[in-house]
């Protein structure tokens, strides 16, 4: 795991009242593992995301010190927190464990996952943003606009980059605002598989001709919908927009495939002796059928 380098932030939510709160009753291990176990079921905390010091904890949750270390312990113990020696407590990499090792890369293996993958987010992209639509609050809404302005200025810019690293934030927001922690997880995993390239190239689909105008096009439609708090309109516009991901994966390995053949005749003529292909030519020339 690769651990952020920037502590934790607050949400406008939380400002006022910080991200931890005191712990009211009996002052327990118990009851820290559970409001950070809390936090990190609802994706307030990410995996590598750096928890503020000791002192500072301790100091939140109002307990003393040695209640919180053996509430990290604890937390250490279920593989949620990950301790670096002079470095500090992060959040562990539970998200890429959800899909095993193996299985990832039996995945990568075989190019058909690659639709099993896109059928399988269909039903869900639509299902979470008609849940997204339902359920999100003002500072999710702020959040997908503002995602939305970054998508729309890479765009602008020419930024590749920026777009697609805009358009796993998007999709991630959605899933936040859906409210719903199963589909929450399921749906970071299913990103993380994404941007390390395991189903398909997603820069070859930005590269087709006005895909990164249509992919705009598609998120500010389901933008809208969310926003106007209509869960039809919200799947629709999310199953549509993965439809158009299918079939833009489908052109572009068409298109690879097409490349990779030509690059083949091209090596299979070169390799061909000029005069091997002319003495060859000529005999087929000069046998007379007739005899």
């Amino acid at each position: 795991m690769r651990p952020k380098e920037n502590a934790v932030t607050e949400t406008d939510a939380d400002k006022d009242r910080g991200l931890f709160t005191q712990i009211s009753h009996s002052r327990t291990a118990d009851e820290v593992v559970q409001q950070i176990e809390q936090l990190i079921l609802d994706g307030v905390l990410r995996d590598g995301d750096r928890l503020p010091g000791e002192r500072d904890m301790a100091q939140a949750f109002d307990v003393s010190r040695p209640i919180l270390r053996e509430a990290l312990k604890e937390l250490e113990a279920r593989g949620l927190l990950v301790s670096q020696h002079g470095g500090g407590t992060f959040v562990a990499d539970i998200i890429g464990q959800v899909f095993s090792k193996p299985v990832t890369e039996l995945i990568a293996r075989h190019q058909r996952a690659s639709r099993d993958y896109l059928e399988y987010r269909r039903e869900l992209e639509g299902l979470t943003a008609e849940l997204a639509a339902r359920r999100a609050t003002e500072t999710d809404k702020a959040l997908l606009a503002r995602i939305i302005a970054d998508m729309r200025r890479a765009h602008e810019n020419g930024a590749a980059e920026g777009e697609l690293a805009a358009d796993i934030e998007f999709h991630n927001a959605i899933g936040e605002a859906a409210h719903n922690v199963i589909l929450l997880h399921t749906m970071r995993a299913c990103y993380r598989l994404l941007s390390q390239g395991i189903f398909f190239n997603r820069k070859a689909v930005f590269a087709l001709e006005d895909a990164g105008k249509r992919l705009l096009q598609q998120h500010v439609a389901i933008y809208e919908a969310i926003v106007a708090g209509d869960g039809e309109r919200a799947k629709q516009a999310a199953q549509a927009h993965i439809d158009f991901v299918m079939q833009a994966v489908e052109d572009a390995n068409r298109a690879d495939e097409r490349g990779r053949v030509a690059r083949l005749r091209l090596l299979s003529r070169a390799a061909q002796p000029a005069s091997g292909r002319a003495s060859k030519q000529t005999t087929t020339e000069g046998t007379d059928i007739s005899k």
